[in-house]
């Protein structure tokens, strides 16, 4: 089985939307009348939530004439988010057929889909023409791509001259065995996480010059210990957020990833004008 099935397989629901349907109702809400914020607990598959996005894609400096990238878009909750609060054009590429077509459903739900275009496909093999965005970025992608120089070349490829990339990915920045499952990965040989000196490098050697890097551990682990307290002191999960994604594992996957050899890290990279 190739990497990319496994990727996809993994990420897979069966039934997503009808999920999120559910959640929305239990809201008191319909697709008509749900927003891009309710959204955002379940739409934004990455620690922080929508406060990351929103941290993380400031240091982009996006114009509203902007055409933005979105690699591994997932649902498609940051482009959303992109789309609604910077005024943007943004295509967002994902392997997982499910999400892309749960992702379109949504962006008509909230009216932003003449905004977005979602497509399936692999982001190491992209069919968009050279220099085609002004910017781009990747929220929790590269520990499923072995090969980070592959894709950061192709990355390079699509933006313009004087483009700016984003990074925001878990990374490794101490030694020892994780242990599996954790929300990326079911089992060892399907995670590539790198550590940022291996980002840095192959950013570089893809033609990239990186202009800004932050470690985001501590705002991780105070993330996850106010998304605990809410939770016991709600009596249960809320009726939409990442266990609708990943169902009854998402305890686990999330214990399992809580460690300190671990951590999520901005990198803002850009392309030589």
């Amino acid at each position: 089985m190739s990497d990319t099935t496994r990727v996809s397989e993994h990420y897979a629901h069966g039934d997503l939307l009808a999920a999120i349907r559910t959640g929305v109702a239990k809201l008191g809400k319909t697709s008509q009348s749900v927003s891009i914020d309710d959204l955002g607990p379940v739409d934004e598959f990455h620690i922080g939530g929508r406060q990351a996005s929103r941290e993380f894609l400031d240091q982009l400096e996006l114009a509203a004439t902007d055409r933005v990238l979105d690699v591994g878009c997932g649902l498609g909750g940051p482009a959303r988010f992109t789309a609604d609060r910077y005024g943007c054009q943004v295509a967002g590429i994902d392997l997982t057929a499910e999400y892309i077509e749960t992702g379109r459903a949504l962006c008509d739900w909230v009216g932003l889909a003449g905004r977005i275009d979602l497509t399936q496909g692999s982001a190491l093999e992209m069919a968009y023409a050279d220099n085609s965005f002004d910017s781009g970025y990747m929220m929790h992608v590269g520990m499923n791509i072995a090969d980070k120089g592959a894709l950061f070349r192709e990355i390079h490829r699509v933006l313009k001259p004087g483009g700016r990339f984003g990074i925001y990915d878990v990374m490794r920045i101490g030694e020892g065995d994780l242990t599996y499952p954790v929300p990326w990965a079911s089992e060892a040989d399907h995670s590539h996480l790198g550590a940022p000196a291996e980002y840095r490098d192959m950013l570089q050697a893809s033609g990239f010059e990186l202009a800004a890097e932050r470690d985001r551990h501590a705002f991780a682990l105070e993330f996850f210990a106010q998304a605990k307290a809410q939770a016991t002191s709600s009596g249960g999960p809320p009726p939409l957020g990442l266990h609708v994604l990943m169902g009854d594992s998402a305890r686990v996957k999330f214990a399992n990833l809580v460690a300190g050899r671990l951590a999520p890290v901005e990198m803002i990279a850009r392309k030589p004008a």
